[in-house]
């Protein structure tokens, strides 16, 4: 894939067939597409009020409180090492495995604005998922043009597990980090790109993702360039895995083992890479002997999740998408943990729907109706899902 019809010099450029990008860039098509985002996931909303009234279980409580919300926001008011658990197997359970940015953000609307810590957690995260919708339709512009763009924001908002970018989590922070700094790394902007990446990584565990799409366009660059890149290339790349280094290096100071204390924090959530051996024994044991309805279809997103990875290698995307969603695939692949979590951990990589987004595009010029429904159909799904997992099943988000 080629940028170089970007005017600015300096862009990452990647191998591959030249694709014709509007002559002139403009917010022209931003607005329908963050107004079909924010309709889709209002009506998410929408979905998991109905379905909790049902079932006597109030949407404040659903979006603000459930499952690691509490521990962000007590952090938020309390600071790290006050909340500790002890598992029925005996593990010990601390703040330390959550990432600070989140949590610093909430105590910081806190303080200025008289709100809850609760209403705080759902403010900042329903803001950031506008901003990262944002980010998600300029990498899509400037790629593949407006109508790519707009296809490729409403296929994120229809995801099925995109309930958690209105819930008080973390997903929706790191997706806005992540495809802004993506953008700026296609742009040529070295420096916003690495001190994106930077708060991406104190934002999730898998912020190194972002730091890793960073460090390897910025290598491509200097190889493509016999080195001959400005210093804003090596500064930004240098910059990109610090917010991640550094909260775990913290960790491990706070703990008393410096490179091993915060791998030993994820162990007690039993969160571990064990190159795919967890996974494999859950898909086994759930395909031999069945189980309950959420993780089978956490192990249809997931390998609808690998299934698009070759698309989007194949479709030949710029090699920061790529390499930002295959280590996003491969943590969840290799990684242990709830199953049911791994849709979540899936849903920042939003370049694995860009052979989709083109497709339906292609698709809309004879068959405008097939593109309606298609998309219909996947917010019918993703709308009942997302009720569903929030109301209904009982397995850890």
């Amino acid at each position: 894939m080629s940028t170089s019809s970007v005017p600015r010099p300096g862009p990452v450029t990647q191998p591959g067939p030249a694709r014709p990008a509007p002559p002139r860039r403009t917010l022209s098509g931003l607005g329908p597409a963050l107004a079909l985002f924010v309709a889709v996931r209002l009506a998410g909303v929408a979905a998991v009020a109905l379905a909790g009234h049902a079932t006597g279980r109030p949407l404040f409580r659903n979006l603000a409180h459930a499952w690691d919300a509490r521990w962000y926001q007590h952090i938020a008011v309390h600071g790290y090492g006050d909340l500790i658990e002890i598992t029925r197997r005996g593990a010990v359970q601390t703040d330390w495995a959550f990432f600070p940015l989140y949590p610093g953000l909430i105590r910081a609307l806190v303080t200025v604005v008289p709100v809850t810590p609760g209403k705080a957690a759902l403010l900042v995260a329903g803001t950031a998922a506008v901003v990262a919708a944002w980010g998600v339709h300029r990498v899509g512009d400037l790629l593949y043009g407006r109508g790519v763009a707009t296809a490729l924001v409403v296929l994120w908002a229809v995801l099925p597990q995109s309930v958690e970018l209105t819930i008080a989590y973390t997903e929706s922070l790191f997706c806005a980090l992540a495809a802004w700094s993506l953008y700026c790394v296609l742009k040529g902007r070295w420096l916003w790109a690495g001190s994106l990446a930077a708060l991406a990584g104190l934002s999730r565990p898998t912020g190194f993702a972002v730091a890793a799409a960073v460090i390897a366009a910025g290598a491509h660059e200097a190889v493509r360039r016999r080195g001959h890149v400005p210093w804003r290339l090596w500064a930004g790349c240098l910059t990109a895995p610090l917010g991640w280094l550094g909260y775990v290096l913290w960790v491990g100071h706070r703990t008393g083992d410096l490179l091993h204390g915060y791998f030993e924090v994820q162990q007690a959530w039993n969160s571990r890479f064990d190159f795919g051996e967890g996974a494999w024994k859950f898909v086994k044991s759930l395909l031999l002997h069945g189980g309950a309805f959420v993780y089978a279809a956490a192990l249809v997103i997931v390998a609808s999740g690998v299934l698009l990875f070759c698309l989007l290698c194949l479709d030949r995307a710029p090699l920061p998408l790529v390499v930002f969603a295959g280590v996003l695939v491969l943590v969840v692949v290799g990684g242990s943990g709830s199953f049911s979590s791994k849709p979540r951990f899936l849903l920042p990589a939003f370049p694995l729907l860009i052979p989709l987004a083109r497709a339906l595009v292609r698709s809309r010029r004879p068959r405008p109706a097939q593109a309606v429904a298609v998309v219909g159909a996947l917010t019918a799904v993703s709308l009942l899902f997302g009720a569903y997992v929030m109301t209904v099943a009982r397995a850890p988000l």
